[in-house]
Order: C-alpha cells, then sequence, then structure tokens
C-alpha cells in the first residue's frame, strides 16, 4: 500500500519531469533552425549590401566621367557598415540595411503560392531600405526636412527577392520566385534607384502652408533656410504605394 502511494506521488512529478525535456527540445529546435536560418539571412544580406555599394560607387564614378558640370553633385558617403548616401543632383539616396529579419505576415497571398508553402523557411527576409531626400537638406543640416521610402529590398535565405516601391521599382521585382538577386541586378536596382529620385521632382507647397510663420523661422531663413521641406510637401502620397506586406 505505502509503494503505490510513493508511485502515486512520484507521477506529477513525472510528468512535470517530461513537460520540461519537451519543452527543452523545442527550444533547442528552434534554436538550431529558426534562429541559425535568421543569423544565415542577416550574415548574408551584408554580403549583399557590400555589392550594393560597390554597385552604387561604379555607377557615382561612370556618371562623373560625363558630367563636367560643377553645380551637379555626384558623390558617396559611407554611414558606417550599414548604410551609405549617393548624392545624385539635388537628391540623396539613403541605402540603409535593416539589422533584423523579418517573417512574411500570415495575411500575405504570397503564402498561397508553391514557392512559399513548399517551405517555410522561404518567407523570411532581410530589407534593405532606400530613402529619397533633397540633397540641400543635409548639407543645411535642415533636420526638420522630409524624406521618402522609394523602395524595399525583400532577401531571403537562397537570394531570392521581390521589391516594394515606387514606380518601376515596385512594379518589375515582385515575383519571388523567379526573382535571384546578382550583381547584375543590384546595378539594375542602383539605377533605377537614381532614375527614380531624379524624376521625383519638388513640388509647390500649398499657399496655406505658408500663410503663418514666427519670427525664430524668418530670422533663420538667411541662414539655413529651415523652413520644413520636402519634395512632395503638402500632398499625401499614400495612393500610389504599392504594398506587400
Amino acid at each position: 500500500m505505502q509503494e503505490q502511494t510513493e508511485q502515486a506521488n512520484n507521477a506529477p512529478e513525472e510528468k512535470v519531469t517530461n513537460a520540461f525535456e519537451e519543452n527543452r527540445k523545442q527550444l533547442l529546435d528552434l534554436l538550431l533552425h529558426k534562429s541559425a536560418l535568421k543569423q544565415d539571412i542577416a550574415d548574408d544580406c551584408e554580403k549583399i549590401f557590400e555589392l550594393m555599394k560597390a554597385a552604387i560607387k561604379k555607377e557615382i564614378d561612370e556618371l562623373q566621367k560625363s558630367i563636367t558640370d560643377p553645380r551637379i553633385r555626384l558623390s558617396f558617403h559611407e554611414k558606417g557598415k550599414f548604410e551609405i548616401h549617393a548624392y545624385v543632383g539635388s537628391d540623396v539616396l539613403v541605402f540603409n540595411l535593416h539589422n533584423n529579419v523579418f517573417r512574411l505576415p500570415e495575411y500575405n497571398p504570397l503564402w498561397g503560392t508553391a514557392y512559399f508553402n513548399s517551405d517555410e523557411n522561404n518567407g523570411y527576409f532581410g530589407i534593405i531600405h532606400t530613402f529619397n531626400f533633397l540633397a540641400e537638406s543635409f548639407e543645411q543640416n535642415r533636420i526638420d526636412d522630409r524624406g521618402y521610402l522609394i523602395s524595399r529590398i525583400f532577401i531571403n535565405k537562397d537570394r531570392h527577392f521581390m521589391i516594394e516601391g515606387k514606380g518601376q521599382l515596385g512594379s518589375y521585382f515582385r515575383d519571388p520566385q523567379n526573382m535571384l538577386l546578382s550583381e547584375e541586378v543590384l546595378k539594375i536596382i542602383v539605377q533605377m534607384s537614381f532614375a527614380h529620385a531624379l524624376e521625383f521632382d519638388l513640388y509647390i507647397p500649398p499657399f496655406e502652408y505658408l500663410d503663418e510663420i514666427s519670427v525664430a523661422q524668418i530670422q533663420s531663413i538667411g541662414e539655413s533656410l529651415k523652413l520644413q521641406t520636402g519634395k512632395r510637401l503638402g500632398f499625401k502620397m499614400r495612393a500610389d504605394d504599392n504594398e506587400i506586406v
């Protein structure tokens, strides 16, 4: 009788121990697979971003050979490991590599395609952002000026990619199953980014935007023209967004 009682008392402890072991197995699986996958993607995206930096520098160098007008800006500046600024005419393109890896949201229709259904790991991506600012915003330190996101490049474990973006950037590269990132493709993306920025004109803001101004603002105009400026100041840009995620 006493032996049966001891066995009954030990049964809950065994269940708890087994639960701990199962939990540990799941944690090990996540560490060995999902965490390793994310780190592999992050490491590879760093290599890709270095290739993109080289493509940006090469394109700037080639354009400089044909531009003799000193007023036309053509230069690049590395801002650490994960960011580069390309000055192209009156624009600055800021290319930025995010240091995290993201999973495609469950509601995204791409999960219904064969490519993503065949391997869930295909839906994890590193991301390179491209922002467009006015060059003078940086040169005159107009910290209140606005920039615009013109593209996001999503890159998975096998360097399949897609681009969410404006204009041609958002329409040419939307099939990750058949899109493979390479040095040549990066050169095309850089050229298209430059072209989009140059074609994306500065619009006159509505009259009402400037119908009131402070003494501090008017005093600062002669120093650095700190009236907030953006290429589409006063106009909403959401309407032409091509959303992927």
